[in-house]
């Protein structure tokens, strides 16, 4: 089926479900889903899979006076990662990239009580884990949230989203085992423009999500 837009998140992951199905690994994993988006398509393939769904705390960094441009990304545990070229192009100081990262530390922090609640991280050490977004555009948030779950020595990454730039997708899919994506738009633009519906999605629909996919004690 060849796609030129997707209805919302929820049908982005029940494609994304149908893709993963055939290649489904005999060992149940866990599905992580980047707050807040990626969570209601994580949803639909943990639904479909039977796996567990949790998130994986990340941030973007965002250049200052332009907060939707990446200039890098912060993921749970500690993980930074930066685009140097662009700060070094945009001549962004240290003092202003320290600035950023306080800020989104903050948030971090306020996601993991709201949404974690004191939980431990997922346990992904030699299991499966499908990673989840509602989009990819420069790829910042994602890449750290990979490169900050190899720490955890998962038994393979996969990564599903439902549109992505493409060259940003072909960064992504050299750092993981497996990968897909629904659309590669050459002129991506905004991610919501490939979207019928993208409302903002909530703490409390990440919170029903999560609660609703979540592994017994």
């Amino acid at each position: 089926m060849t796609l030129s837009k997707l209805y919302d998140r929820h049908q982005a992951g029940q494609l994304l479900a149908d893709r993963l199905m055939s290649a489904e690994p005999s060992e149940a994993g866990w599905v992580i889903a980047l707050p807040r988006g990626g969570v209601p398509v994580g949803y639909e393939i943990a639904q479909r899979l039977r796996w567990p769904l949790d998130v994986w705390l990340v941030r973007k960094l965002g250049v200052p006076e332009q907060p939707e441009l990446a200039m890098g990304a912060i993921a749970a545990p500690n993980m930074q990662i930066l685009n140097r070229s662009l700060i070094e192009r945009l001549g962004v100081t240290q003092t202003q990239i320290g600035a950023v990262v306080q800020a989104e530390l903050q948030e971090l922090q306020r996601r993991d009580r709201q949404y974690r609640a004191g939980r431990p991280l997922p346990a992904v050490a030699q299991r499966p884990v499908i990673v989840v977004d509602d989009g990819v555009a420069t790829g910042a948030t994602l890449k750290a949230t990979i490169t900050a779950l190899r720490q955890f020595q998962p038994r393979s990454i996969t990564v599903a989203v439902p549109v992505a730039a493409p060259e940003s997708w072909r960064q992504i899919c050299r750092q993981v085992d497996a990968a897909v994506c629904l659309m590669t738009p050459a002129r991506m633009g905004a991610i919501s423009q490939w979207y019928d519906h993208f409302e903002a999605v909530t703490d409390t629909a990440v919170i029903d999500f999560l609660t609703a996919c979540r592994p017994p004690d």
